[in-house]
């Protein structure tokens, strides 16, 4: 991701929490749940949360019997609210929140159990090198498992999706954010993103094997899995 991206992340890191589960009912929290289950167990030591912003991830991920979690984010405001988070919740012993370019990952080869990534992917500036990135330090026979916001098939649901990403969402978002960018940029990253199969093609290209997509809620959000052989 780039700097500017990290800015804007900055910027509404005070109040993501708080409005990223308003926007989505709290749906969010299962399709987390959703994500993870049977794939993420005590049988994953270690995990990469890649883009972790506020940590609300890598908690989950450490609830499914993950040893240690690392999080990373080009967002220093994300990072600092998710570091309040985790002391607060008694999680730093579990769960370490640092600095990291996504597209150049400081860690060795081979390292992890599981790589993840939760509504970050779409973000990424230099997406293809992110991909080689998280299939380099994915340790061999480990999945790599990513969630991202998609777009509704259904025209009746997809008329109403449209309507609240692109009106409802930016209004309240600069209304209590306090930054009318950051609610524009959102709902058009996920128009821009490349979903479903060709997203998968992505993954391939990166090296994934046994590459698999599964929408939820509509096709408001899709879970993909790819496997390092």
């Amino acid at each position: 991701m780039s700097s500017k991206i990290g800015h804007l992340f900055n910027n509404i890191a005070p109040s993501y929490d708080f409005l990223n589960h308003l926007f989505s009912f709290n749906i969010d929290k299962r399709w987390r749940r959703k994500a993870l289950k049977g794939h993420v167990s005590y049988k994953q030591k270690y995990v990469l949360d890649i883009a972790c912003g506020t940590g609300d991830f890598a908690i989950q991920i450490h609830q499914h019997h993950a040893e240690k979690v690392i999080g990373v984010d080009i967002s220093e405001g994300m990072l600092e609210v998710g570091r309040q988070k985790m002391e607060k919740k008694h999680l730093k012993k579990y769960i370490k929140l640092q600095y990291g370019d996504c597209a150049n990952l400081e860690f060795s080869t081979d390292s992890f159990n599981a790589v993840t990534c939760a509504f970050g992917v779409r973000n990424f500036e230099q997406r293809p090198q992110s991909l080689r990135e998280m299939y380099r330090v994915l340790k061999p026979g480990c999945e790599v498992i990513i969630l991202e916001f998609s777009r509704p098939r259904n025209f009746f649901i997809k008329m109403i999706y449209h309507f609240y990403f692109f009106t409802l969402m930016p209004f309240v978002g600069h209304l209590v954010s306090g930054d009318k960018q950051a609610y524009h940029y959102l709902p058009e990253s996920v128009y821009r993103f490349p979903e479903g199969n060709a997203f998968l093609n992505e993954l391939r290209d990166a090296g994934f094997r046994k590459c698999s997509y599964k929408r939820l809620t509509f096709g408001i959000a899709t879970i993909y899995y790819g496997k390092k052989i």
